[in-house]
């Protein structure tokens, strides 16, 4: 609710100050120069408020009426139509004007424009007038834009941060789903172990309840949260399987990285590089470079899941990309390669910003 209220008066001030100007450049700047040995010619001024009333009163009549009742509502003869009623009023008011000025002051009414062609002057201020009513027109037009975008602006941003929150819910139980899973395969070989399991994945959960709903997380408490997650999972693996993590950040570092952005690539490894019977690598490497560049890179040998398991439905990797597309758009670069029965991933995540 403030932020709306905000906006508004955001878009009131615009509106204002652009109105100010316009009629500053249009009404007053022009006789600043009309007269080298004035700074301001008063006399050709006032001279000139019929005119300007005139030029004002078009305006402002489309402006607050005409547009918004005739022409935004499809009714562009009408439109036509009282503008030209307009015009013609506006016309008669600009001629006679000024002999009305000389009468409210006591003058003598001089006959005006004797050497100036009656056509002329109607050609003249009629051109002004319509000139008016189009720079009314855009200049409406440009403001109802300028809000709509504002508001479209504001529910894709409302969107956003609704999506990205349930993309947030949608990945934790799918991440505890698949530790869950690798517990109770371990029970049932090494009961001591699978303890040891349930601890490390207390701290997980707690890593997920308390830092899960923040958009950013410092760097370190990220890499802590994947050290234990990998400690987890080397539990229960076999002697066929090489695990190796490396991790090339500063253990207190605080650049501001999204919360579980990895864990999805990092559970992709383990799901499909570890074969039961043949020799299986899995490694990882995290490293944080100047200027707030930091890179995961992920290698390991490639057994896919058959179609009927369902912990290879490939969602983790799906809300990844959104969650990127999200929080960083066009800060992030991922490549995936698959050749030679070796599956690598590598991401690089410019938390300040590309070329910074």
């Amino acid at each position: 609710m403030d932020n709306v209220i905000k906006r508004n008066l955001q878009n009131t001030y615009t509106v204002l100050i652009a109105h100010i100007l316009l009629w500053s450049m249009i009404l007053v700047v022009p006789y600043f120069f009309m007269d080298r040995e004035k700074i301001f010619n008063w006399d050709m001024f006032v001279r000139s408020i019929p005119d300007m009333l005139g030029l004002l009163i078009i305006f402002y009549v489309n402006y607050f009426f005409l547009i918004d009742k005739l022409l935004f509502k499809q009714k562009p003869y009408q439109f036509i139509f009282y503008n030209i009623i307009l015009l013609v009023a506006m016309l008669a008011f600009m001629h006679y004007g000024n002999d009305w000025i000389r009468m409210l002051n006591n003058q003598p009414i001089r006959r005006r424009r004797m050497r100036v062609s009656p056509w002329l002057f109607v050609i003249r201020n009629t051109t002004t007038l319509i000139t008016m009513v189009g720079l009314s027109v855009a200049l409406k037009m440009s403001f109802q834009w300028f809000i709509a975008e504002n508001e479209r602006k504001e529910l894709e941003r409302a969107k956003t941060d609704a999506e990205l929150k349930n993309l947030k819910n949608q990945i934790s139980p799918h991440f505890l789903l698949n530790t869950l899973n690798n517990i109770y395969a371990l029970i049932a070989f090494n009961p001591d172990k699978a303890q040891q399991a349930v601890l490390d994945l207390s701290k997980l959960l707690r890593h997920m309840l308390y830092d899960n709903e923040k958009t950013y997380v410092p760097l370190h408490q990220e890499i802590s949260f994947i050290k234990n997650y990998i400690e987890l999972m080397r539990l229960r693996l076999s002697d066929n399987v090489a695990l190796d993590a490396q991790i090339e950040a500063d253990e207190n570092s605080t650049t501001p990285i999204a919360p579980l952005i990895y864990i999805s690539l990092i559970e992709n490894a383990f799901k499909h590089g570890i074969s039961s019977s043949k020799p299986s690598f899995i490694a990882f490497r995290i490293s944080e470079k100047p200027g707030g560049i930091v890179e995961f890179v992920s290698k390991n040998s490639s057994y896919p899941k058959s179609t009927s398991d369902k912990s290879g439905s490939g969602i983790g990797l799906e809300l990844v990309k959104k969650r990127l597309d999200f929080i960083y758009p066009n800060r992030y670069d991922w490549e995936i390669v698959n050749e030679n029965g070796i599956y690598s991933t590598s991401l690089i995540i410019y938390t300040k910003g590309k070329g910074k």
